[in-house]
């Protein structure tokens, strides 16, 4: 079900009122959240500035032989991301890559874009968009989402969380559905096409919905050491406003895979690794120097922009991921801030596919019910601006496509 709120701006002051009751000493219990925040912030930005890895990385044959350490799993959920190397041959990802070149220039893609529908999702951000194609249902895409390889790394990252807790099962780790998402296709040399540090996954939402509040019940009752950003109690239950690219599913990490190599400079992913910064940006909205009615700038149905102005020390630690090959990919959790560099002064294509983690679960059946049909025509899911680009395209993926696997993930068999 989507969220609907006739009068946002008293919505926000009662639920900051009702929270404000509840934690009477929210500026003792913020001042010591954000004493905390500055020293992870601080941690980080020093391994990164003297040149070490802030993003975990794993070899993806690790996870198919079993051997990630427990030091290993430790620092990704510390961290709230990963980067997993060799997930697919670079000769494949090569071939995936020209493949969707050819598939949206024989299908004259750049001149329906300048007609395609407004998407306001990121209109808040200081940045714009980076170019990102409303291309859903290519079969490099389609492929990839079913494969062996990316199903493996999915479900290692969903039973990274806890599922079962307040007695009750949250969701089947083992099976992946798929949330069709779009492409990034970056040409060398753009500039401020990038986008702003946010989160997805809820805005206003995440102060005003019961089951939002639930996911963060230790954060608002002050016991915010003990909040578990992997404890999935709540998650699947809470309820977002409806807006086009508002994700209606729960991932349990979003991500991408790299159709190109790209790194550091190349207008590519930075995250703040840190996976409980949420408790951070909960708590500051609810600060006095905060007017009533404001929840840090916090918009509905928009992207929750993350402001130096409110969170300066969620910057210190904003770090871009390391040097990308082909067929890596790189997940973060469904909380952890991220922003895309502005400028690409690299040499080449800055290319990939957004491929998210997710798990089986009442909320996600139901989106995939409603996504079904949008894969059967060709249109764009429901989640997103309804350009329906790829109806009429040659060379788009069909039911034929799709593996036992990939059907099952498809929803086919609900």
């Amino acid at each position: 079900m989507a969220l609907h709120i006739d009068d946002l701006p008293a919505a926000i002051r009662k639920a900051k009122r009702e929270l404000r009751e509840t934690l009477p000493n929210y500026k003792a219990v913020f001042a010591e959240v954000e004493s905390a925040m500055n020293e992870e912030a601080n941690r980080i930005a020093a391994v990164r500035d003297r040149g070490d890895a802030v993003i975990p990385e794993i070899q993806f044959a690790d996870i198919v032989a079993n051997r990630v350490s427990p030091e290993q799993i430790a620092l990704v959920k510390s961290r709230g991301a990963c980067v997993f190397r060799k997930v697919f041959d670079q000769s494949l990802v090569e071939q995936w890559d020209n493949d969707i070149a050819d598939y949206v220039e024989r299908n004259d893609l750049d001149k329906k874009l300048l007609t395609r529908a407004e998407d306001k999702y990121f209109g808040q951000l200081a940045s714009s968009k980076p170019q990102i194609y409303g291309v859903y249902w290519s079969k490099p895409q389609v492929l990839a989402r079913q494969s062996d390889e990316l199903t493996q790394a999915r479900v290692f990252l969903n039973r990274l969380w806890k599922t079962e807790s307040e007695g009750r099962v949250h969701f089947d780790p083992n099976h992946v559905p798929v949330y069709a998402d779009r492409l990034r296709r970056r040409p060398p040399g753009s500039e401020s096409l990038g986008l702003s540090a946010h989160c997805d996954g809820g805005s206003v939402e995440r102060w005003i919905e019961t089951n939002f509040r639930k996911v963060y019940r230790h954060v608002f009752s002050g016991n915010w050491r003990d909040y578990d950003p992997f404890d999935a109690a709540w998650r699947t239950d809470v309820e977002e406003i409806a807006s086009p690219a508002v994700c209606s599913m729960f991932r349990t990490f979003q991500g991408w895979t790299a159709l190109t190599p790209q790194g550091p400079g190349d207008g590519t992913l930075q995250l703040v690794p840190i996976a409980n910064s949420m408790v951070y940006i909960l708590l500051r909205a609810l600060q006095d120097d905060i007017a009533d009615d404001d929840l840090c700038g916090a918009m509905p149905g928009r992207a929750l922009s993350i402001r130096q102005e409110y969170h300066p020390p969620l910057f210190r630690a904003l770090s871009s991921i390391p040097l990308m090959q082909a067929g890596d990919t790189v997940f973060w959790h469904s909380d952890v801030i991220h922003a895309v560099e502005d400028a690409h002064r690299g040499t080449g294509y800055s290319n990939v596919m957004y491929i998210a983690s997710l798990p089986s679960c009442a909320k996600n059946d139901a989106y995939l019910k409603r996504q079904l049909p949008s894969f059967l025509e060709g249109k764009s899911p429901p989640d997103f601006p309804a350009d329906h680009f790829e109806v009429d395209f040659v060379g788009r993926a069909t039911a034929d496509d799709l593996t036992p696997l990939g059907r099952s993930q498809m929803g086919m068999n609900l």
